[in-house]
């Protein structure tokens, strides 16, 4: 007997790439909830992508998607926002917006490099507070456009699937 998926290792890498996006969009395209629902899991994934609280944003964005009747799973998935390719460019972003909004000329180079990222909590409570402070307004801009974008996408990709079947 053979293994379910050991037909797949005859196709090419690209062909299997194909396949699991198009089992991905299927999964979009069948998932329950109205496209708002959808849009809002997804603005609550994005929100709480953007904080540094690693480990905690899923769980963050599961709570606040069930708050405002999201869909969870689109919560959790949005949570990927950031991962460990866009740690430091949206931190270090989300701290510049904090500083700018506080007018705080201290610590400006606090996230110029990785080993500063990872110590940002031994910095202090001010370095702490502008993080935050810069995650929220920009968690905040970025729920709102994912939203949208969300909304229209969705609605975008369940009239394709309808004309196609």
């Amino acid at each position: 007997m053979t293994h379910p998926r050991q037909h797949l290792k005859s196709y090419s890498p690209q062909k299997r790439w194909r396949r699991r996006l198009r089992y991905f969009y299927l999964r979009f395209v069948r998932m329950r909830g109205s496209p708002q629902e959808i849009s809002r899991g997804i603005a609550a994934g994005v929100f709480a992508g953007l904080f540094p609280l690693f480990g905690l944003q899923t769980i963050i964005g599961v709570v606040i998607a069930a708050v405002i009747r999201g869909n969870k799973i689109m919560a959790a998935a949005a949570t990927w926002i950031s991962n460990p390719f866009t740690y430091v460019p949206i931190y270090f972003f989300n701290y510049r917006v904090g500083r700018l909004i506080l007018g705080n000329q201290a610590q400006a180079n606090a996230f110029e490099d990785v080993d500063a990222l990872k110590s940002w909590m031994s910095m202090g409570a001010d370095i702490t507070i502008t993080l935050f402070l810069g995650c929220f307004v920009v968690g905040l801009i970025c729920a709102a456009v994912s939203y949208f974008i969300g909304l229209r996408s969705t609605r975008w990709i369940r009239q394709r699937a309808k004309r196609q079947s």
